[in-house]
């Protein structure tokens, strides 16, 4: 059986990488460090990638854009929760991933991944059958709420998903919003946005072509936010609660997130996996905010599921 071409996606996911780096450096001033590896044959994982991050930036205290182009002698169990018949298939992987922290508690952090997993399988009668599918997504993680914001972008997602069926935004924007929620705390990541995984129902081209849309919309989506809230004035009670909050993308990243357990399980770099980290975290006991202020309204009118593309 024919392999599907994997060439054309890497071809793409570099140039992703490279056309957001240079939109956010332009936005910051400031170069992004270039961080190129190779995996050698003969361990867990080989192949390539290149991590580029920023730390200490005008505009993004930390943010960094991963590429990575792996092989493996097994999948890992977080990639085949879903696909028992798959599990010890040997599989290549390939993706984009980035996560910006802002330095101004008034800009969102954002999140947002590409991916295509390859997994080789095994027939009884002989030869092998390569299985391929695609995944990703975007969310927004505010510190204050502003509304304009979250409508713009949700309907960035929405029309970047448009051209491949009505229903994909529906599905996806309520996927993301179930899959970017603590359980162990009750509530939501942040306003979401979209999210997929496992998807090739639209077969290889036309679910590539899909991907290569969200990608392509990362950028739209965030940089007018960034643009309109980077010089907004903030003291140290907004940054206080931004790093407060930020422990929420933490826990998440390290309990739940798939991507970084399948990151860590099949062997991943690790340098690149906990690059999502923010720079400066706190945690408190049992803390709420006052009612009425402008950290309790964050919990109130948006960290709930709500038709942002609609208007909210």
């Amino acid at each position: 059986m024919t392999m599907n071409p994997t060439a054309p996606v890497r071809d793409y996911l570099l140039g992703l990488q490279g056309r957001i780096v240079e939109a956010l450096q332009a936005e910051d001033g400031q170069p992004f460090r270039r961080d190129a590896w190779v995996r050698e044959p003969g361990g867990k994982l080989e192949g390539d990638g290149c991590s580029q991050l920023i730390e200490g930036g005008a505009v993004l205290e930390r943010g960094g854009c991963n590429f990575s182009h792996v092989q493996g002698r097994a999948l890992p169990p977080s990639a085949t929760q879903h696909r028992p018949d798959l599990a010890g298939a040997p599989f290549e992987a390939m993706g984009v991933s980035l996560v910006f922290h802002p330095r101004n508690p008034y800009v969102p952090t954002v999140h947002m991944n590409v991916r295509m997993l390859a997994a080789h399988k095994a027939l009884p009668g002989g030869g092998t059958e390569t299985v391929s599918w695609f995944g990703g997504g975007m969310d927004l993680t505010p510190y204050y709420g502003f509304e304009e914001d979250a409508v713009h972008f949700h309907r960035v997602c929405r029309d970047a998903l448009a051209p491949f069926g009505d229903d994909l935004h529906p599905r996806f924007k309520t996927w993301c919003d179930e899959y970017f929620f603590l359980k162990h705390r009750g509530e939501p990541r942040g306003v979401g946005g979209v999210f997929f995984d496992d998807f090739a129902e639209l077969g290889f081209d036309r679910s590539f072509e899909m991907t290569r849309a969200v990608g392509d919309a990362l950028i739209d989506a965030y940089l007018p936010i960034v643009q309109r809230r980077r010089n907004l004035p903030y003291g140290e009670r907004e940054r206080d609660f931004q790093s407060y909050r930020r422990g929420r993308y933490v826990e998440f990243n390290l309990v739940w997130d798939r991507g970084t357990l399948f990151g860590l399980q099949s062997g991943g770099r690790t340098e690149s996996i906990l690059m999502s980290m923010p720079p400066v975290v706190t945690w408190r006991y049992d803390w709420q905010p006052e009612p009425g202020t402008p950290e309790a309204n964050l919990y109130s009118d948006f960290l709930r599921p709500r038709d942002w593309a609609a208007g909210g």
